[in-house]
């Protein structure tokens, strides 16, 4: 997985009604289940509106088609968790406490959602371009990289933190919450919560500097 922080809504469309809203919102939520369940190749939008309740022609009225649904879900998860992150990280001004948070957020919103986790990995290996290279991956993650980058520099101007390459601590804190997710997947009798400490703790002690 990949992101959290900043993400960029491109396929909402403007001025829906509130019916329209809570229609795509029902649409979402049941391709999230479908695909945790039984994969992306055969969340089909038939098998998707079955869950919703709806007929196809619900869903082919408010999305172009399953990329769109795609990257909807996508967009939906993230600002969903990005919010819950960044309201636990507001009013904090020790850069210590801003990277710990970033951690333990991220495991708290995606506790009780491990639909959430299961669907994003599907869509994430599975989803292409209109070249068929992926629609997600490293090549769209420098807004994140440019925010974590900018928590650790904030560390390092007031002193907290020591030197380092601040673009290789940024993606190195990313790929460890992804593969805290990917490993809680395969092992649900994790901790999470505790986990996500521990690799807050590690985080933290490999930027402070030493004390004197």
């Amino acid at each position: 997985m990949c992101y959290f922080l900043t993400v960029r809504p491109e396929n909402e469309p403007k001025g829906q009604t509130f019916i329209e809203k809570a229609r795509r919102a029902q649409i979402v939520a049941a391709a999230v289940d479908v695909i945790a369940e039984v994969g992306y190749a055969k969340a089909s939008l038939a098998a998707i509106a079955v869950r919703a309740g709806i007929s196809k022609g619900v869903i082919s009225y408010h999305f172009s088609g399953k990329d769109e649904l795609m990257v909807t879900i996508v967009e939906t998860i993230y600002g969903e968790a990005a919010a819950h992150i960044v309201g636990r990280m507001e009013g904090l001004e020790s850069p210590t406490e801003l990277v710990r948070t970033h951690v333990t957020a991220a495991a708290e919103y995606m506790r009780e959602r491990r639909s959430h986790v299961a669907a994003l990995g599907q869509i994430f290996a599975n989803l292409r371009a209109a070249d068929g290279s992926p629609r997600y991956g490293m090549h769209t993650s420098d807004e994140l990289f440019a925010a974590l980058e900018r928590m650790y520099q904030a560390g390092q101007a007031s002193g907290e933190f020591r030197e380092f390459d601040t673009r290789v601590m940024a993606v190195t804190h990313q790929g460890g919450i992804d593969d805290m997710f990917g490993y809680w997947m395969a092992h649900p009798e994790l901790d999470l919560d505790a986990y996500a400490r521990s690799l807050a703790d590690l985080y933290v002690a490999a930027a402070r500097k030493e004390s004197r």
